[in-house]
Parts: C-alpha cells; structure tokens; sequence
C-alpha cells in the first residue's frame, strides 16, 4: 500500500516538474503572447478614436459610427489573440475552439431567438434605417426623442421625462411613424360655432386669423373644411403647417392657433357654442319650474 502511495506521488511530481520545465521554456513566448494582446487592444483604441473623428466628419447617424468602431475594435483584438495564440503554438486548439463556438453558438441562436433577433434589428437599424439620435417618432404607442440607439434596444425619451426602452425588433418589425425626417407637421384644429353664425364669414375670420400665426410654413395653404351638423353647434376642421423639430413646435402652433380664434370670434361677434341642457320639471314634461313651483 505504501508503495503504491509512493509511486502515485512520484508521478505526479513527474507531472509538475514536467509542466514547470514547459511554462520555463514558454515563458518567453508567454509574455510575448501577452505583450501581442496588449499592443492590439491599445491598437483598436487608437484606430476607434481616428474612426470616430473621420466618421463624424462623413456621416451624422451616431448609432452606424459606433457600430463601425465597435466591429473594428473587436476584429482588431480577434486578430492580436489569434497571434498571440499562434506565438503559443495553439493553433490546433484555436481550430477545435472555434469549432465548438460554431456549435454552442448555433444551440444558444435557438435558445435565445429574441435576444439574437434584437441584435440582428440593431445592426439593420443602425445601418438602413432612417432613425437617428435626436429623431421623434411614435413607436408601440410611444412617443418621444430617439435617446440611444444600441444593439438590443433602443431609449426612447418620452414628453414626460422618462426612459422607455423598446426591443429593437419590435421596432423593425412593426410600423412607426416618424416625425422628425420630412422636419414639417400639419395641424387639424377642430372647432364649432353656432347654427345663427354666417358660415362664409367664419371661414374667412377663421383662416385669417390662423395665417397670422408668424411661423407657418411657406407655400402651403391653411385650409378650412365644415364636417357637420352637432347637437349645439356646426363642426369644422382647420388645418395648417408648420416646421417641426421638437414636440413643443407643435404645441406652441397648436396653442397659438386656439388663441388667434378666439380673439378672432371675439371680435367679430362669432359664438362658440357649448352644449346646452333643457330640464323638465313635471310629470308629463313641458313644464317650467316657476309653474311647478306655483303649484306647490
């Protein structure tokens, strides 16, 4: 039993005293593995910073210029570690290593199809869409300004000051409206006035009064359509222009648009009518409360 204790233990100093002659003899190659790895990561920064200046200088789209430098940061190591790999005499271990990549990358595609698919709408995204940083778009019912653009999701930040984080492949696959690429927006100012009131002077107070809102967008009409018949008033539609790069843009028009007719209506005696309630008293209706009180 001793014996075999000891035989065990000799060879497994063997060992030792083998993997030790081994690391001695590829230290050198070791630290110059290492240095390889080193110079490359500080490569692909160097190279990032160059890109991003160059990048900026040939494109706006913030979320293609990161995707670039971080494509090339990652080749650019890849390559140092294949280096640095060869150096160590492990190139058959790089072959079955990235072989088994291939397959445990093809089990997780199917495992986490969401989370490949979003990555797949971010990098289409980044490269084809026409949604940028700073754009305004409505989006699974949310509206807001493009924060960030990234590989999984995209932020949008909404008019109440939060973050809303979206999948980017419900984005891609779904339809949004985007606000800010044609940098205009028409207004439908809805509105009624009373059944006593000349509809051909209302139109033209109406369109008058929103024409001198200062800001219009040039060559394009204000235009005034009736739509019908309410229970205490006529129905229009105003409609009208306006440049568009913030949500306040819109607002502001709209606000001032309310106000330009009511000053109008105003001033040329043009009700807006509100909705009136006639009540009834008696039993059978028709009847006044000074009658009903009378009898009482």
């Amino acid at each position: 039993m001793f014996n075999e204790i000891t035989n065990a233990s000799e060879i497994v100093l063997d060992k030792l005293k083998g993997w030790l002659e081994a690391l001695i003899v590829m230290l050198p190659n070791l630290v110059i593995a290492i240095l390889v790895v080193i110079v490359a990561y500080i490569i692909s920064k160097i190279v990032s910073n160059i890109l991003s200046r160059v990048l900026h200088r040939l494109m706006q789209n913030e979320s293609v210029i990161t995707l670039i430098r971080s494509i090339t940061s990652f080749i650019i190591v890849i390559v140092g570690l294949m280096i640095a790999l060869g150096v160590l005499n492990l190139d058959k271990t790089v072959t079955s290593v990235l072989a088994g990549v291939g397959v445990i990358g093809l089990a997780l595609g199917f495992a986490f199809q969401d989370a490949a698919s979003n990555l797949i709408s971010g990098v289409i995204m980044a490269v084809q869409s026409p949604i940028n940083v700073g754009d305004i778009i409505k989006s699974n019912d949310i509206f807001g300004t493009v924060k960030e653009i990234g590989l999984r999701a995209t932020i949008i930040y909404d008019p109440q000051g939060q973050d809303v984080v979206i999948p980017n492949r419900l984005i891609f696959q779904n339809l949004y409206t985007h606000y800010t690429i044609n940098g205009n927006r028409r207004i439908d100012l809805e509105c009624g006035i009373s059944y006593g009131d000349d509809l051909d002077k209302v139109e033209e107070i109406s369109i008058n009064a929103i024409k001198k809102i200062p800001y219009l967008q040039s060559g394009r009409k204000v235009e005034f359509f009736y739509q019908g018949f309410g229970d205490s008033s006529i129905n229009f539609v105003i409609r009208y222009w306006v440049n568009f790069k913030r949500q306040p843009d819109f607002l502001q028009a709209q606000s001032d648009g309310i106000k330009n007719l009511k000053k109008a209506y105003d001033q040329n005696g043009i009700t807006i009518p509100f909705p009136i309630r006639t009540l009834d008293f008696g039993i059978k209706g028709g009847e006044k409360l000074s009658e009903v009180l009378k009898k009482n």
